[in-house]
């Protein structure tokens, strides 16, 4: 019975430690309150009631943050969409800090490609903000006659569970004040289909799309 107390224990500490080195917001919390709820279960066993009451003011706190954090996951007057240029000073810097992970979802994505080819016109970039922190890009070449092609929808990491690009493609009238119809996207081994389905897309030959509605 000792044995499997101390495994518990050390379970529920683990959990603890090891939440705190993740960089999603959502998978920390869901790991810092399963770590804390059975911390405070084995110390209250074992009648440490010092630590078993700060495991569950922990528990209470996550639990709060938890309910928040899924609340305004889709809520308008939390994320906000603006429409910037492509060389904006902040939008360049955020893809500046962000490179390397911004080349992991978009590998042939380049900010300064020429949108001015045959292959489309012009660029539209969007900042998807949280207050005044800049969470996500979203960029849309001009295909003319209302089409629009997908180059790059990235979010940050921390970010990435509660899919904040929805806003672009759902919520926001950027899209539609674009002159918009229909957004087409070209998918690559890197592309989260569930992600596009959840956000309307679908498969229409070798690409996939969706129709742009006005609000």
């Amino acid at each position: 019975m000792d044995i499997i107390l101390e495994i518990i224990g050390w379970t529920g500490s683990l959990l603890i430690v090891w939440s705190l080195m993740q960089a999603r917001v959502l998978k920390f919390r869901w790991m810092n309150l399963t770590g804390a709820l059975i911390a405070t279960v084995y110390n209250g066993v074992i009648g440490i009631w010092p630590f078993a009451f700060m495991n569950l003011a922990i528990t209470v706190i996550d639990i709060y943050w938890l309910r928040r954090l899924y609340r305004e996951s889709h809520d308008e007057a939390v994320y906000q969409v603006l429409a910037v240029d492509a060389d904006n000073a902040f939008l360049r810097r955020v893809l500046e800090e962000h490179a390397e992970d911004v080349k992991s979802h978009e590998p042939a994505f380049d900010i300064d490609a020429d949108a001015g080819t045959a292959a489309g016109g012009t660029r539209h970039t969007f900042l998807v903000v949280r207050g005044d922190e800049a969470v996500g890009v979203v960029v849309v070449r001009d295909l003319g006659d209302g089409v629009g092609l997908v180059e790059l929808d990235w979010v940050k990491e921390r970010f990435r569970d509660f899919t904040p690009g929805e806003f672009v493609f759902r919520k926001s009238q950027v899209l539609a004040d674009a002159g918009f119809r229909r957004l087409e996207l070209a998918p690559h081994d890197a592309t989260d289909l569930d992600y596009l389905r959840r956000v309307g897309f679908h498969q229409s030959g070798a690409r996939w799309a969706r129709e742009v509605t006005a609000a």
